[in-house]
């Protein structure tokens, strides 16, 4: 029952958000973090995971090479069922879509110059913008711990995330920098200094 549960999760998640895989994240999360379960032995349900647990499995993720979203998902899906929880929790963030997708690439090509789907798309791309700004903003507020010391407390005692935050920005908007050479250098910087 728990992997067809996680499997239908991660389907509607997939359905429902558009974008790809990033924009997808902010579905992702408010699912995971607000979906319960009760692990074995466990007396009360839990969160399926913390949003701190969430952003440690998006920093997994995007240290992998491939997309960005199956692999929190399999993340998220290994945690409560092992492997098993982690292929349901990846099929159902691929396997609908994909389907879904295939009927749709034949049928795009016959519509993609109509005004009416250029008219919907200058809406569409923005909003993504926003799905996105908004999975950072969130992220974030988990990341800082904004939500235990509010943002002022929160940044101050994290200013060197914040360094990390700009380090990461400015790496990737003014060099050619592979974000997975990103990750893993900040994977040993943080293994120095924070041991």
């Amino acid at each position: 029952m728990l992997l067809w549960h996680i499997f239908w999760v991660y389907t509607r998640v997939a359905l429902f958000s558009w974008g790809g895989g990033p924009a997808s994240l902010a579905l992702m999360q408010r699912e995971t973090t607000t979906a319960f379960w009760l692990p074995p032995g466990g007396t009360a349900p839990v969160p399926w995971m913390s949003p701190e647990e969430f952003a440690d499995a998006v920093a997994v993720g995007n240290a992998l090479p491939g997309p960005v979203a199956p692999q929190v998902s399999a993340c998220v899906g290994y945690k409560l069922a092992g492997v098993p929880g982690a292929v349901a929790a990846a099929a159902g963030t691929v396997v609908p879509t994909t389907l879904l997708m295939l009927i749709m690439v034949a049928y795009f090509f016959h519509v993609k110059d109509s005004p009416n789907i250029a008219a919907a798309l200058k809406v569409v791309r923005p909003l993504v913008v926003g799905l996105l700004l908004w999975t950072a903003y969130d992220m974030a507020f988990s990341v800082f711990g904004a939500g235990k010391n509010g943002w002022g407390s929160a940044l101050t005692i994290g200013w060197d995330k914040i360094i990390f935050v700009l380090a990461a920005f400015v790496l990737l908007t003014f060099t050619r920098t592979n974000p997975a050479l990103i990750i893993f250098g900040g994977a040993l910087i943080g293994g120095l200094l924070y041991r």
